[in-house]
């Protein structure tokens, strides 16, 4: 065995797994890192929410989605109709990669290594097989391509209905849908306004649309 597999727990709810990833030394990126950020949120969420990788701001705090890309999320969901404390958050990869800036301490993200994302891959399945969602949303190209494998491309598959692989569903025993869209880091890269306002309203139309592959609850209104 190699990377994560490891260090998974036979205790597999959440909050083991958790506790478990603390000590993950599955690659190298926990040198570096703070801490590892593990997923959060309710394990009887029916949306699970997949990014790509902690941000430094995440990475000091231990919360995922904490830095600006996150506080753009958490709008972006309220658009959409989706309550934040009922959904679940994680990324593909746990720990923050970087490098620093040249003179100075500020320290700027990388894009994690394939064989990174491989090497924490079995956290993420971990994760589903606990949680077994009804929907999950891969915001980015690294999280969706934790799932499908390097073939798969954001412009082509975006907003589609998709379903888990078949081995990760027979192991997860759920038959859960996947939706795949932009990490909102990409809506706050473009630098022109309208372009970025565009931009925001198609990733808020993402969300309300795996939003609505959940059936409502009696009584609990139009939220997730």
């Amino acid at each position: 065995m190699s990377g994560a597999e490891n260090y998974l727990p036979r205790d597999r709810t959440i909050s083991a797994l958790a506790a478990a990833a603390r000590c993950c030394r599955g690659c190298p990126l926990y040198q570096a890192a703070t801490q590892t950020v593990f997923g959060e949120g309710p394990s009887t969420a029916a949306l699970m929410l997949v990014g790509e990788q902690p941000d430094d701001r995440a990475d000091r705090t231990g919360h995922p989605f904490a830095g600006p890309a996150g506080a753009l999320l958490h709008r972006a969901l309220d658009d959409a109709g989706i309550d934040l404390d009922r959904i679940y958050r994680t990324n593909a990869v746990k720990h923050f990669t970087f490098t620093r800036h040249i003179g100075g301490k500020r320290r700027i993200r990388q894009w994690p290594s394939r064989t990174e994302v491989v090497s924490c891959r079995p956290w993420l399945l971990a994760e589903i097989e606990a949680l077994r969602p009804q929907v999950i949303v891969c915001l980015g190209a690294t999280a969706a391509q934790s799932l499908y494998g390097t073939a798969f491309r954001i412009t082509t598959h975006r907003g589609e209905v998709l379903r888990l692989p078949r081995d990760i569903a027979s192991t997860a025993r759920c038959t859960t849908r996947v939706v795949a869209t932009v990490h909102p880091s990409a809506v706050l890269r473009d630098r022109d306004e309208v372009r970025r306002r565009n931009a925001y309203d198609a990733f808020v139309a993402d969300l309300r649309g795996a939003r609505n592959l959940i059936p409502t609850r009696a009584g609990s209104g139009s939220r997730v």
